[in-house]
């Protein structure tokens, strides 16, 4: 069952979505919800997105993306985090790419009133270069920040 939350300011960066209860570990809170596209169709509408920093596109599967600029719920406003309080589950549907989901999960206690963030795991084809690490940000504020939303190419710190 989804736990109630809202989107509000949020100190990490424009909106973000926050607990209006306590929510206990392991739990769902939200389905990642948008219109389903084909990476092809998310390319030719959005450039590829890597320039921008910005996006509400999810990865779903090696076919489809969820595209949450149309049709996008709250969860879309969920803040990237390096130390983060929930986490993305894919969950497939067997033969069926375009029935795969993404729900947000808890992985640990959040108060009410706290930020509900995950870590994006956004990985780039490009080289991460400073400009590029400049672009994708991280402004959380955890004591681990990498500084950066950009995940480490095969496990080195680019």
């Amino acid at each position: 069952m989804p736990r109630p939350i809202e989107r509000r300011n949020s100190p990490i960066h424009g909106n973000g979505v926050f607990a209006t209860d306590d929510i206990p570990a392991g739990v769902k809170v939200a389905r990642y919800k948008g219109k389903l596209r084909t990476h092809k169709q998310a390319d030719k509408r959005y450039g590829g997105g890597s320039e921008t920093g910005h996006t509400f596109l999810f990865t779903l599967n090696d076919r489809y993306v969820i595209d949450a600029n149309v049709g996008g719920n709250k969860a879309r406003w969920i803040n990237h985090s390096c130390d983060p309080n929930c986490q993305a589950v894919l969950v497939e549907d067997e033969g069926n790419p375009a029935g795969d989901k993404v729900i947000i999960e808890s992985i640990r206690a959040i108060r009410a009133g706290e930020e509900l963030t995950y870590n994006y795991g956004i990985t780039l084809e490009e080289a991460h270069t400073a400009r590029m690490k400049k672009i994708w940000a991280c402004r959380c504020g955890a004591p681990n920040c990498t500084g950066t939303m950009l995940q480490p190419k095969g496990g080195s710190k680019d």
